[in-house]
């Protein structure tokens, strides 16, 4: 069969997107380890293009400046986070199942993993800071709302497990900050091979997040039974509580009301003997008058 009118150039084509994407991905990988090991700050842009092996000219095709491929980095971390969490949690009916799924498989990371979190946590900030480029602007818009997109997806989650009676009350938002402030503090320090395993850190600090929850640590070592009743017996303790305090406060009311009366009714009758008291000398002074 002939070949078809420009299938060979397409072919072409669709190779040299294909090639072009594989360099923007290595790009970014070996970007992502430059600014991981040695700091953004202290990496210059024509170290990343030597690494890669082409020339600055041609590193500025991809990424028109080092702060535009920083963004890029960033965006590309936080929508692998929020597949992450879309995977694992419409992998579990169970909403138990699907949070400890979510925080666990947070720390299932390699070492290259480990570097962008390390990247993205140091230079957050900048996200804040708006851009006269297009193209630098275009990606930090795009990180920026994927920071409040993992955010909001968070706390939608957390209000479902209120509403089932499974964590405790609190503010959505504030408990979401919480949770990953406490996850995103492990990157400003955590080294892969340093004295420090991964693994030790995931069995730490996924306790102590379970803790911020309201939850039992031992719900890591996959122990369920507790989780439901921490939420109950915390909601009945509450109202146990408040019925106390109303019943002493009522108790400590009606006391004071009996006291009050008590001493009403003893003034008065005080008052009424001293009235009759002065009533009778007043009389028998008037009799000794008249004799």
């Amino acid at each position: 069969m002939a070949p078809q009118p420009g299938s060979r150039a397409r072919r072409e084509t669709g190779a040299a997107v294909a090639s072009s994407r594989s360099k923007r991905d290595e790009i970014l990988r070996t970007a992502t380890r430059y600014f991981g090991e040695n700091g953004y700050e202290a990496t210059k842009l024509a170290d990343v293009a030597a690494a890669v092996g082409i020339g600055s000219t041609a590193l500025y095709h991809y990424f028109e400046s080092k702060l535009h491929c920083l963004y890029v980095i960033m965006a590309d971390a936080l929508g692998v986070f929020r597949s992450d969490f879309d995977r694992h949690t419409s992998e579990h009916d169970d909403y138990m199942e699907a949070l400890l799924a979510v925080l666990r498989g947070s720390y299932d990371l390699s070492d290259q993993d480990v570097l962008r979190n390390r990247v993205l946590v140091a230079e957050q900030g900048l996200v804040g800071v708006r851009r006269t480029s297009p193209r630098e602007e275009e990606a930090r818009t795009l990180a920026r709302a994927r920071i409040r997109d993992v955010e909001f997806t968070w706390a939608t989650f957390l209000v479902r497990g209120m509403e089932q009676g499974l964590l405790p009350e609190a503010d959505p938002r504030l408990l979401t900050r919480a949770l990953l402030g406490l996850y995103n503090s492990i990157w400003h320090w955590y080294r892969p091979r340093g004295e420090v395993s991964l693994e030790e850190v995931t069995e730490f600090f996924l306790r102590r997040q379970l803790a911020l929850l309201g939850l039992p640590p031992e719900l890591a070592d996959g122990d369920r039974s507790a989780a439901p009743a921490v939420a109950g017996k915390a909601g009945s303790a509450g109202k146990a509580g408040s019925a106390g305090k109303a019943s002493s406060a009522g108790k400590a009311s009606s006391a004071g009301k009996a006291s009050s009366a008590g001493k009403a009714s003893s003034a008065g009758k005080a008052s009424s003997a001293g009235k009759a008291s002065s009533t009778t000398r007043a009389a028998r002074g008037r009799r000794r008058t008249a004799r």
